[in-house]
């Protein structure tokens, strides 16, 4: 079985733990934030708040508003109070709830900048704060609402608020085009970053998922393989008892084949011979056999890695340089790796998938070579990125007029799972195009990595 088909079974595990890419725009759906992270952040806020207002009055001797500054600082110190007694700062909070304090936040650094100078106060920078912090945790649809919300604090704040705390005896007068390119430079900065923390977020998401679903696949290799040997294992030691009722049961069938029971005597006999068999079965399947040998030929590695997707509409050749092939370590990250690679090849392929595996002093290299379409060009830079197929879809090639190429289309994670792999075993792995058409995937390690002294290391590391 391949790490692809693996990789399907996987998926239900990994769905089952969310570990999907949010995408979903329901308002009842968790957000990718705390309560206590939420809260955090605004006692952050809080006591900068308080801090700036006490040394503009205290230090600075500038005359303001402090009782009612100090009322909109209060009530965010009296929220975070009520939610820190009412809730654990561990809950999860919904997509609308987190929406909702964030809208407070940005209504409540309104609310200090009108009493403090509007627009034309520094600390307006920080209505980035809030957008900046839905485009990382909620989805499109939150992030525009604030970003909206805050557009329109902007305007206010710029058409009307307290003057700026400042020497009475020369106050502080912004050109009116001044306080505009303020607002300009606050919704362009806005919109930047909020872009930018969705991307970096989204993306973080998505290799996370990806990385998770390859180790559950990974994991559960590693589990088959073990219960392979288990099984193995445990056929080996009930093998003598099974033998010894066996021989008992024969016994008493030719001692006894004249008495009412020797019908029963001939079942029981017949059963242990059965279980016999089936034990047998179990201690030498093809695939325990093989398991047994730790190493093989370059060669016969490949053409064992083949022999599951070899059918009748696809030939699959195996192109060994000539001499002596390297010993190659059997271990699950080249055997699914390379699998995926020639299971994507075949189910692409027109006719023939060939494997080309060259080497020299420096390198070992495995190729995958097919006939099919090719990887399309609008996505071949992201080749190797989660969730980017990398084939054509089967309806926009059979509208293009090619014929029944893609037999499967998965989540986009067949190319990465096997990239994922050969590099957790020293390997890289570059992807292209033939003039003539097709594709080739080259998987390529270092001598000494894969045909070494010593096993490659085993530990996925996320």
């Amino acid at each position: 079985m391949t790490l692809l088909s693996q990789t399907q079974a996987a998926r239900a595990p990994a769905q089952a733990a969310g570990i999907t890419p949010p995408v979903s725009g329901d308002w009842r759906a968790p957000a990718r934030v705390r309560l206590g992270t939420l809260n955090n952040l605004r006692w952050l806020a809080v006591v900068g708040q308080a801090t700036a207002l006490l040394f503009v009055r205290i230090m600075l001797n500038f005359d303001f508003q402090l009782v009612l500054c100090s009322t909109v600082v209060a009530a965010s110190a009296i929220l975070n109070v009520i939610l820190a007694i009412g809730f654990p700062s561990s809950k999860r909070l919904t997509v609308r709830e987190a929406a909702a304090f964030l809208a407070y936040d940005t209504t409540q650094l309104a609310a200090l900048l009108f009493l403090t100078g509007g627009i034309e106060n520094p600390f307006a920078l920080l209505f980035l704060a809030p957008v900046v912090v839905s485009a990382a945790t909620l989805n499109v649809k939150n992030t525009l609402f604030l970003g909206g919300l805050t557009f329109v604090a902007i305007a206010l704040l710029a058409y009307d608020h307290v003057p700026l705390p400042w020497n009475s005896d020369v106050p502080l007068r912004l050109p009116p085009l001044y306080q505009f390119g303020i607002v300009i430079s606050l919704i362009l900065g806005i919109g930047f970053t909020s872009v930018y923390a969705f991307r970096i977020a989204d993306e973080a998401t998505r290799m996370s998922a990806a990385l998770t679903a390859t180790q559950l696949a990974l994991a559960r290799e590693h589990r088959l393989a073990s219960l392979g040997g288990l099984a193995a294992a445990a056929a080996h030691q009930l093998g003598t008892p099974l033998g010894t009722i066996a021989l008992v049961a024969r016994e008493l069938e030719r001692e006894l084949a004249a008495s009412a029971h020797g019908d029963d005597f001939r079942l029981l006999r017949a059963e242990a011979e059965r279980c016999r068999a089936i034990l047998t079965q179990l201690a030498q399947p093809e695939e325990s056999v093989l398991g047994q040998t730790e190493r093989l030929p370059l060669g016969a590695l490949l053409d064992d890695i083949a022999a599951p997707h070899r059918g009748v509409d696809v030939t699959i050749v195996i192109d060994v340089q000539a001499g002596t092939a390297p010993n190659v370590w059997r271990v699950p990250e080249v055997l699914h790796g390379l699998g995926n690679l020639v299971e994507n090849a075949a189910d692409f392929a027109a006719r023939e998938v060939r494997l080309r595996a060259r080497w020299d002093d420096k390198e070992l290299r495995v190729e995958v070579v097919d006939d099919g379409p090719g990887f399309a060009a609008q996505i071949f830079e992201q080749i190797g990125e989660p969730y980017v197929t990398s084939r054509p879809r089967r309806g926009s090639l059979e509208k293009a007029g090619v014929p029944h190429y893609g037999k499967q289309e998965g989540m986009g994670l067949g190319f990465f799972i096997a990239k994922t792999l050969i590099e957790q075993t020293s390997g890289t792995l570059i992807a292209r195009n033939r003039s003539e058409g097709g594709a080739v995937v080259t998987a390529r390690w270092p001598r000494g990595a894969i045909d070494g002294e010593a096993a490659p290391r085993r530990e996925f590391q996320l």
